[in-house]
């Protein structure tokens, strides 16, 4: 059984698109892209090393796949040395061609193709980018592990880590780290469903508070 798990980049309010240039990725407006730039450093740097590990097969998404394509065939050192050798599993219809060394399309439904492939003996599967393949496999309880190295940056619209489909659960804290340009890494694994919740209420609730649960019912 395989693991899955994410190396992101992602704002303080959640935007995870074009960290890398203003030409990244402009959907929708998107007008702020590069915003990793100011704040990347050695430490950061070393942050996001961590944060990818050393034995993985990658999870794109068709955007995110098209993006690395075009760049990292080109470069044979390092983590592009990494990339070009190691398989590529990616959701993309057949207008893709998969034209990068060692790349394979997941066919029919997402997340059906996915749970198989974990399934599977081999390296776990981290996913770069891509947020619609993090949203469908949130959604589908597939995802083991988030790594998120948040930048002090507010972009207010674009892209975004979590959407409101994601499936409830807990997860526990096991690693955080920061670099001295504010940039702050954490990685949390999945530990439960669903979340357990709790009150802070000790007392009944006096007529003010069952007013207002039934205004708030009402209004529901």
């Amino acid at each position: 059984m395989r693991t899955i798990r994410t190396a992101s980049f992602v704002s303080l309010d959640g935007v995870m698109q074009a960290p890398g240039g203003p030409d990244e990725d402009t959907t929708g407006g998107f007008r702020f892209g590069g915003w990793v730039w100011p704040h990347f450093d050695e430490a950061s740097g070393g942050l996001m090393g961590e944060a990818m590990g050393e034995d993985y097969d990658l999870l794109l998404g068709r955007r995110t796949y098209e993006i690395f394509a075009a760049y990292w065939p080109h470069m044979d050192e390092g983590l592009g040395r990494t990339f070009n050798t190691i398989n590529k599993y990616v959701a993309a219809g057949p207008d893709t061609p998969m034209t990068w060394a060692h790349s394979h399309r997941l066919e029919g439904d997402l997340a059906e193709a996915v749970r198989a492939l974990k399934a599977t003996e081999g390296r776990d599967l981290l996913i770069q980018g891509s947020s619609e393949v993090i949203h469908t496999l949130l959604a589908h309880d597939l995802i083991d592990q988030l790594t998120l190295l948040t930048f002090p940056v507010i972009l207010g619209a674009g892209k975004r880590l979590f959407d409101d489909g994601a499936h409830p659960g807990a997860w526990s804290l096991t690693r955080t780290r920061q670099s001295a340009s504010g940039v702050a890494a954490h990685t949390w694994r999945r530990t439960a469903l669903p979340p357990p919740t709790g009150s802070f209420g000790e007392v009944e609730p006096g007529e003010a508070e069952r007013a207002r649960r039934a205004r708030w019912a009402r209004e529901a």
